[in-house]
């Protein structure tokens, strides 16, 4: 399966992983000691959720873009202005050392996807850029009561058709599953989508983020079966969408 199979091959999909791993680089492991737990935690990293992309990304031979790197080191999906860009783990860091966690690690990553979108942009393509995430199954009580969420900007009216059609393709390939919009999160905050949304104009760029229950991908079998459900529904998504657009 090709992204380009049976509609417009001007559209070029992009797939990010932001919080693919819990891995701490060498010289950051003492800042970390004792914390294993928490690494290996739904707050270290998106369990399960690079499992789902690399499998969509082999289905869809799309490009993808993704970091193994723990988010408790520094939050690639925030903004730099945003207080949770550092952990409890490394906003005490002076100053010097935090510009060079940004240096080495945020920037190069924000700036690689950055410039897949422009180049794309730049040869006539436009860009569909789904970021793959997962969310623990509860938080501070309360239930997440869905299996996969698309997050968007209500506010770009094509996100919100196009998602209308990935749900829509979804339902038709796994009608037992629940699905939501924006939740657990509201597409509009703080994330790498809502900084591209800003650079690039709706009409070329669609930034969408997909949120997986944890519970229902802790296990590699069903990371492959999660981003085949994915990969197929999004690729009938996209023809669906362009016949009606």
């Amino acid at each position: 399966m090709s992204p380009n199979d049976a509609h417009d091959p001007t559209i070029f999909l992009l797939l990010t992983c932001e919080h693919g791993g819990r891995d701490v680089p060498p010289e950051y492991v003492d800042l970390f000691h004792g914390a294993e737990a928490t690494l290996a935690s739904h707050r270290g990293y998106d369990i399960g959720a690079l499992g789902v992309a690399l499998r969509m990304a082999a289905r869809l031979s799309s490009p993808i873009v993704f970091s193994t790197v723990t988010r408790l080191l520094i939050d690639l999906n925030r903004s730099p202005d945003q207080p949770d860009l550092l952990s409890e783990f490394t906003r005490n860091l002076d100053a010097q050392e935090q510009n060079r966690l940004i240096t080495h690690y945020y920037t190069p990553y924000r700036e690689r996807v950055d410039q897949i979108v422009r180049l794309a942009l730049h040869a006539g393509l436009k860009v569909v850029h789904v970021g793959i995430h997962s969310c623990t199954d509860a938080l501070n009580g309360q239930t997440r009561d869905f299996d996969i969420a698309l997050l968007l900007e209500e506010a770009r009216p094509r996100e919100r058709a196009f998602c209308e059609c990935w749900r829509s393709a979804l339902q038709d390939q796994a009608p037992s599953l629940r699905y939501r919009f924006n939740e657990p999160y509201n597409g509009a905050d703080d994330g790498l989508t809502t900084t591209l949304r800003q650079r690039f104009p709706v009409t070329a760029y669609l930034g969408i983020e997909v949120e997986v229950r944890q519970g229902s991908i802790g296990l590699p079998a069903q990371q492959t079966q999660t981003g085949d459900l994915l990969a197929v529904a999004l690729h009938e998504s996209l023809q669906r969408f362009e016949r009606g657009r």
